[in-house]
């Protein structure tokens, strides 16, 4: 990545081992594409009145060069197993990844079309 990674904790206190996890995933979505410009992930405790159950709210943006950028968010409300960090982490990340690979497999001509030229959504060469 050209630009340091950015992590950012709202709602709750830092945490060095949510922070390594994050340095982890980032770095390997560079093995799917090493074209990343910047990488911004928002870790957040949207509700913090709850002494058990609170969910993590996990935000990944990437920039690529020529102005694609993948936004990935992973809700609460989507996911009841976000009550974990790292599970929430892990999913956030695993969705960027498959955007990530998807992207990749486009730039390298590897993605099937159709008769008229439109792509056939999942299908690679």
């Amino acid at each position: 990545m050209q630009v340091p990674l950015e992590i950012v904790f709202e709602g709750m206190a830092p945490s060095e081992a949510a922070r390594a996890r994050i340095k982890r995933e980032a770095s390997r979505l560079e093995r799917f594409y090493d074209r990343i410009t910047s990488c911004r992930v928002v870790i957040e405790l949207p509700n913090k009145r709850h002494h058990k159950g609170n969910m993590f709210s996990v935000r990944v943006h990437l920039t690529m060069p020529g102005g694609g950028d993948i936004v990935v968010r992973r809700d609460p409300k989507e996911h009841h197993s976000h009550e974990d960090a790292y599970v929430a982490i892990r999913d956030a990340f695993s969705a960027a990844r498959r955007q990530v690979e998807d992207l990749a497999r486009k730039k390298a001509g590897k993605v099937k079309k159709h008769e008229n030229g439109e792509e056939i959504p999942g299908a690679t060469i």
